[in-house]
């Protein structure tokens, strides 16, 4: 899971980069917009899953 989430979060800089370069087209920027969030959204949800499974693991190791 860390490598594919460390490959969305570059792949979410990039995203937000385009927006800062030289190739910023406002008549693209919404798309490009709603990409991003929803790029975003998902790194969310894998960071929340991540998460639970550090406090599973946790939460093993406390109770022997």
């Amino acid at each position: 899971m860390t490598k594919k989430l460390n490959e969305k979060i570059a792949e979410l800089d990039k995203k937000v980069e385009w927006f800062y370069g030289d190739e910023f087209k406002l008549d693209e920027a919404s798309a490009k917009y709603k990409e991003a969030v929803s790029l975003a959204k998902e790194i969310e949800s894998d960071l929340k899953n991540l998460k639970n499974e550090i406090k599973i693991i946790e939460e093993d190791f406390t109770k022997e």
